[in-house]
């Protein structure tokens, strides 16, 4: 039988309904505006996105009444399950113009003022006894507007006493420093997850505040003022501990967060400095631009490397990109970080490091006897596998062969497998994030600014150098693709057709494949029968560094929808396809690369824009922090125009000397 029961399911309550009488008793969870000594700051709450989580009922109705009350709309209880012990579990929040009234009888029935509304948000109790929004939809079919003046019902729970945000008075209290409003992620978690030895720990053991060092917490202060001063859009989350002292600090500026819109769909996490025991616990995410260089996507500073602190950390930056997971994340392999994914990002697929595998192999099995066999041995069931069937043959042979049926980090490895192996990896999209092949390394996007030694007062002082670096080398990429035509190295339809669109780094790689459809010696067809034909492509591959064998790969090829398959999975893990697909389109005459094989990510022709892009909720004029912010982001996209070339440059100088003169007269004449 079901456990629960609705007991308000219908949407369309009239407005005086029980619904709309819902009170909130109590004081709501969610942090408040306050000084600038204090956590967070700010002016406007953000939107609702699934994933938020909230200490009680009370604090979702709070939270979302408050985001409607600045957005300019009203808020209705629409729905609430109950169990049979007639605890609350589930409940729905609606705009006021959700749905239509019931049909009166009456005379002078009243005016419908409802537009069936589809704004709403969806949340549930989870096992840890927190409220987490699962579905949300921000927009309306009517008009709303901060400045109508309209009182809503539900507003008027929002009086004197309740957390509002910050009001600023004065030109000269606009340029304080000043913050997204946000909530402090607090997770509360058992620490029941067994880990290995080496991993990470759970929160037994672990300090409950940062470690920080004489002017550490003076540098992080400079530099946060510093960047909210040059990024109005810049964010960033504190969690203190009970005694208020600082514990885990997440952030990201405006263009981490713009990336992401771009690029977010594969997203790696680094924690070398939690398991390597930098003296800066750094964890950062990272995506691959349309260059295939690295992007940062945001950083975080973790007290200790629980599972608490490692799910409040992906809850933050989670709510930096607006509720918005990515579809697939690359972590350590690491049972704390395995279980912070699950809880965090249920539906994205999670991936474990390759490189960073292998790297333990001598630190694992180096003590064995006959360790260089089984380190080949290792090497080929991983690498050289294409298809499940084979790798698990060739690890059953290995671990048979050695005696390792015993070993425990082996049997970790073989559990995970399908997180890890390539051969299970194929229908996964990777953008070349996950190296897939022997000796190639993930290097860190802090490589040369960051090290076991580097101090915390030191790294802050060298991060804006490692983000302009980074920048330089994306802006270079971007006129080099631009601005100088690619030297192609044959007249292949494929490889021209790409140079049109691709971005060089890009067509360089794929220039390999062309070459080695080339090198592919045979071709032949083993079943032509039906809309699917098979292929078998033969090529001789450098097998441990220092042979080569004959391998031969299968390609299906499907003529009436232009798809092609290789048991080799390059598209997927690098976003182009192999040596072996080319070769059976070019037997089959085929001269251009079909559209659903042209990756839109790696095209230099799609403007990027890095301006941060609110498109919801009015601008209020009269409030002197609106119109700060307004303007800025106004003029940042001038400024992206602007710097494009030399012509421009000066067109928006003369431009804004204009508006300049024109503002003095204005003032002159008040």
């Amino acid at each position: 039988m079901m456990d629960g029961v609705s007991l308000n399911t219908d949407p369309v309550v009239d407005d005086d309904a029980d619904a709309d009488e819902f009170e909130i008793e109590g004081d709501c969870g969610m942090a408040e505006c306050i000084s600038q000594s204090g956590v967070i700051q700010g002016e406007n709450p953000l939107p609702p996105v699934v994933g938020m989580e909230f200490d009680s009922y009370e604090d979702v109705y709070y939270f979302y009444n408050y985001y409607a009350k600045e957005q300019g709309f009203g808020v209705r209880v629409s729905n609430t399950w109950y169990r049979k012990t007639k605890e609350r579990y589930r409940g729905k929040l609606s705009c006021s113009s959700a749905g239509f009234k019931k049909k009166s009888e009456a005379n002078r029935p009243r005016p419908e003022t409802r537009t069936g509304c589809p704004a709403m948000i969806k949340f549930r109790l989870m096992e840890n006894k927190r409220w987490r929004i699962i579905e949300v939809e921000l927009d309306h079919n009517h008009l709303i507007s901060p400045v109508s003046g309209k009182i809503y019902k539900s507003h008027k729970q929002l009086g004197i006493g309740t957390k509002r945000a910050l009001q600023l008075d004065s030109a000269e209290e606009v340029q304080k420093v000043r913050l997204f409003r946000t909530m402090v992620i607090d997770v509360e978690g058992n620490g029941s997850v067994e880990v290995s030895s080496g991993e990470f720990r759970s929160s037994h053991n672990q300090t409950s505040q940062l470690r920080l060092k004489d002017g550490d917490a003076q540098a992080i202060h400079n530099y946060f003022s510093h960047l909210q001063l040059i990024d109005p859009n810049f964010f960033y989350v504190v969690d203190l501990n009970e005694k208020g002292c600082l514990r885990n600090l997440f952030w990201s500026n405006t263009r981490s967060r713009v990336a992401y819109g771009y690029f977010g769909d594969v997203v790696a996490v680094d924690t070398t400095c939690l398991t390597d025991k930098y003296q800066v616990p750094l964890v950062s995410f990272i995506g691959v631009n349309h260059h295939g260089q690295s992007v940062l996507l945001g950083c975080g500073l973790l007290a200790g490397d629980s599972i608490e602190a490692c799910t409040w950390l992906f809850r933050a930056w989670l709510t930096c990109m607006l509720g918005r997971p990515p579809q697939v994340i690359i972590t350590d392999q690491c049972r704390t970080l395995q279980a912070a994914v699950t809880d965090v990002f249920p539906r994205a697929f999670h991936c474990l490091c390759l490189p960073r595998i292998m790297q333990k192999v001598p630190e694992k099995l180096g003590g064995l006897y006959e360790y260089e066999s089984i380190r080949m041995a290792l090497n080929n069931a991983v690498y050289y596998s294409l298809r499940p069937e084979e790798f698990e043959a060739t690890w059953e042979d290995m671990i048979h062969h050695y005696g390792l049926r015993n070993h425990v980090w082996l049997q970790m490895l073989y559990e995970d497998r399908r997180q890890w192996v390539p051969v299970f990896l194929k229908e996964i999209f990777l953008a070349g994030m996950l190296p897939t092949r022997p000796n190639e390394v993930v290097e860190s996007f802090f490589d040369g600014y960051l090290n076991k030694h580097t101090s915390l007062k030191e790294f802050l002082d060298k991060y804006d150098q490692a983000l302009q670096a980074n920048h330089q080398v994306e802006v270079l990429a971007d006129m080099e693709s631009r601005n100088s035509g690619f030297m192609l190295q044959s007249r292949c339809y494929f490889e021209l057709q790409l140079a049109k669109l691709y971005t060089n780094n890009i067509l360089r790689k794929f220039e390999r494949e062309v070459e080695g459809m080339y090198s592919c010696f045979c071709t032949r067809k083993i079943n032509g029968e039906g809309e699917v034909i098979t292929y078998m492509v033969r090529e001789q591959i450098e097998v441990d560094g220092n042979r080569r064998e004959s391998r031969d790969f299968k390609v299906l090829y499907y003529a009436t929808e232009m798809e092609v398959l290789c048991v080799c999975g390059l598209f997927n893990f690098k976003g182009y396809l192999c040596r072996h697909a080319l070769r059976v389109l070019h037997q089959n005459g085929i001269e251009e690369i079909p559209h659903q094989y042209v990756v839109s990510r790696w095209r230099k022709d799609i403007k990027r824009s890095y301006v941060l892009n609110h498109s919801n909720g009015g601008i209020d004029i009269n409030n002197p922090v609106h119109r700060y912010d307004h303007l800025y982001k106004c003029i940042m996209q001038v400024v992206e125009e602007a710097r494009k070339s030399e012509v421009r440059y000066k067109d928006t100088v003369q431009a804004l000397d204009q508006i300049l003169r024109k503002l003095n007269l204005v003032e002159g004449r008040l």
